[in-house]
């Protein structure tokens, strides 16, 4: 396999929204990507899904050498599923698994040059959004959660020229952005990624709803 990392088959995957979705991309350049929108039952469908892109590849686990995963904000069951997926097919296969924030992701697609400044916002439900302030590329502070309100009065003092992500609509209706998975943005984000990054972990918009007898949440 070249040597350059530039020419290597590099894997991602998202399951932090309505879908389930997945893009290979090969030494050649080309991409190959499976996007199919789901409520629930990512867990299920991930793997066949991946397998289905590594077999129209002619590719075995074993030639990837990064697999990146999209690790939230977004739902707590479909984060942790794809988050625990990639961990596991890296282990599996000894490519190196790379954590991949949604927020700089969709940042990312919005702004691929990183000339701009992007306030990336994730729709939480329950009149919460989770926002990140993106500015040439890097992250301005750590992700926020706050109501709507908050939220717009944020985006205004930001100066931000894009508006990125399924909350966008809420802060402009006029917003264009319609929510996908930005897995272009995830591969050329992974290609880029610290080598020495710890293993990736989910980023999750609110604790689980699920609690455990005594009221203790998981």
């Amino acid at each position: 396999m070249a040597t350059n990392p530039a020419n290597r088959p590099v894997l991602v995957i998202d399951t932090t929204g309505r879908w389930c979705a997945a893009a290979l991309q090969l030494a050649d350049g080309r991409i190959i990507q499976r996007d199919e929108a789901m409520e629930r039952g990512q867990a299920e469908r991930l793997a066949p899904l991946v397998g289905q892109l590594l077999d129209e590849a002619g590719m075995m686990p074993g030639e990837l050498w990064r697999i990146g995963v999209a690790t939230g904000p977004g739902s707590f069951v479909g984060t942790r599923a794809g988050t625990a997926f990639a961990r596991g097919l890296a282990l599996a296969s000894g490519a190196q698994a790379v954590g991949i924030s949604s927020l700089a992701a969709m940042a990312n697609e919005t702004d691929p040059e990183s000339r701009a400044a992007v306030f990336a916002v994730h729709d939480a439900r329950r009149s919460e959004l989770v926002w990140q302030v993106f500015s040439r590329g890097a992250a301005k502070g750590e992700p926020v959660r706050s109501d709507v309100n908050t939220a717009r009065e944020a985006f205004a003092a930001s100066g931000a020229a894009h508006l990125a992500g399924s909350g966008a609509q809420l802060l402009d209706p006029s917003s264009p952005w319609a929510d996908h998975p930005p897995l272009t943005a995830l591969l050329a984000l992974t290609r880029e990624a610290d080598g020495q990054a710890p293993l990736p972990s989910p980023h999750y918009a609110r604790p689980p709803d699920a609690a455990l007898p005594g009221g203790i949440i998981p």
